[in-house]
């Protein structure tokens, strides 16, 4: 029992450290080493626990998706309106994202890799997105005349991309715009109601 609570344990320091290091240091460029000294390990330990990077980030991969999916999922199958669902949407996805700019580009390689194989590890864990409630009622209130005639899978999408995008573009906005890491953060703050404000302004009638 004892032994189990220490497994435990050095496990959940691992973890934090590995996210501490990502996020400084984004996938690529975290060392195994890294995270061995973040967490106050040696690197033996470490692999004792997790075989790799990529085994380690994949762990932390599945931890915040388990926390997204739900949550998306309570704001698409809700009673909330159209347009308060978009900004629920843009306000938890970039909170996520913001918490774990890393994932953007890590699913990217991951689906590159395999799309398929991929896609049935997350749903092998966990219940996906589940958008049909929500895409239902985009086609009721364009039906009602409240909103602009918009295919409701391109409102979705739209509503994603502006979402995702600029996480996984953020080397090339910091280097562009010469954005420091706080400045950035407070555009992404900054972003949860410009996005939600960009697509409802763009379906109001």
């Amino acid at each position: 029992m004892v032994n189990s609570k220490i497994d435990i344990s050095t496990e959940q320091k691992i973890l934090a450290a590995a996210k501490k290091v990502f996020l400084s240091k984004g996938m690529a460029g975290a060392r195994m080493q890294d995270i061995a000294n973040e967490a106050g390990i040696n690197k033996a330990m470490l692999h004792y626990y997790f075989r790799s990077k990529e085994k380690l980030f994949e762990v932390i991969f599945f931890e915040a998706a388990q926390k997204l999916f739900p949550t998306i999922n309570l704001i698409f199958e809700s009673d909330m309106s159209l347009f308060e669902k978009i900004e629920n949407f843009a306000e938890q996805y970039i909170t996520m994202m913001s918490e774990n700019p890393y994932l953007p580009l890590f699913v990217l390689n991951e689906v590159s890799k395999g799309p398929e194989v991929f896609i049935r590890k997350i749903w092998s864990k966990q219940s996906g997105p589940h958008p049909q409630k929500f895409l239902a009622q985009i086609e009721k209130e364009i039906k009602k005349g409240n909103i602009k005639k918009i295919s409701p899978l391109h409102l979705l999408i739209n509503l994603i991309s502006a979402t995702i995008f600029p996480f996984v573009a953020k080397p090339m906005i910091q280097f562009t715009l010469g954005l420091d890491e706080l400045q950035f953060k407070n555009v992404m703050e900054q972003r949860k109601k410009e996005v939600a404000k960009l697509i409802i302004d763009s379906i109001k009638r």
